[in-house]
């Protein structure tokens, strides 16, 4: 049964992963290119000051490094088989946490149940991380800052993971005293107090340019979130409306070996 949940997830992982390449690349690639181009623009421009400031007659080696991918295969085939490969995953690690919460979180159904866990993924692993440390273009940061900067979101996705499960377990037991409704606002705010004293708690990171359009972080951090949220809701809609199918066929199956 686990096995056929999770082809089922890679399955739902793959056709989210198309769509969220579409989205990626009508609605994301622009900002990124717009991205690169301001990054090339004051590149050029610390280059002309440089050069109007060195001492008449001083030479000067313009190096151009060469790239190792190409602009049009990073937006085209590199973007489609990341994305790809990671909603892949992202839906079989999606099946097994299904598969384990399966009749442990309650009397849902296939479909709400996967609904509800794409949903708490997509608050906890992106909505909560991206309140601290959003995501940025390819032209800004510090480089020498870059795995600085990525332990402490992988560390406040860690949080907000930890975070999530410890306020369930706490509506669990905050149901039998004060009911459904009591505790699940119960669990939400211990939801939210924790996550607002670490991320106050953790440093800021802000390496965005002052000249760089706010107009277009913008809309590339938009993208960012849409992208996210399109495979999410394809992976909990469409892995629901498959693990129902997969419910209900195995529930004839056994209905026909009883009659038998």
């Amino acid at each position: 049964m686990v096995g056929k949940l999770l082809a089922r997830g890679m399955l739902a992982g793959i056709v989210a992963g198309l769509l969220t390449f579409g989205f990626a690349r009508i609605v994301g690639e622009p900002s990124v290119d717009q991205a690169i181009s301001f990054e090339e623009k004051m590149a050029e421009d610390h280059a002309q000051h440089e050069h109007a400031d060195a001492p008449a007659g001083a030479a000067h080696e313009h190096e151009h490094e060469e790239e190792l991918v190409s602009r049009a295969t990073q937006a085209g085939l590199g973007l489609f088989t990341g994305v790809a490969v990671y909603s892949a995953a992202i839906g079989g690690l999606f099946a097994l946490v299904y598969a384990y919460a399966y009749g442990r979180a309650g009397s849902f159904s296939a479909r709400a149940l996967s609904a509800w866990l794409a949903l708490a993924a997509f608050i906890a692993i992106v909505i909560v991380p991206n309140l601290k440390y959003p995501a940025n273009p390819p032209s800004i940061g510090d480089p020498e800052t870059i795995g600085y900067r990525t332990g402490l979101f992988f560390l406040m996705i860690a949080i907000s993971i930890a975070a999530a499960v410890f306020s369930l377990k706490a509506r669990r037991h905050a149901m039998a005293r004060f009911g459904a409704w009591n505790g699940s606002i119960l669990a939400a705010g211990i939801f939210v107090a924790i996550i607002a004293a670490v991320q106050i708690a953790l440093p800021a990171i802000n390496e965005v340019p002052a000249a760089f359009p706010a107009a277009l972080l913008w809309k590339f951090r938009m993208a960012a979130i849409g992208m996210q949220a399109i495979m999410w809701s394809t992976i909990g809609l469409l892995f629901g409306a498959l693990a129902e199918r997969l419910e209900t066929r195995q529930y004839r199956h056994l209905n026909q070996e009883a009659r038998t």
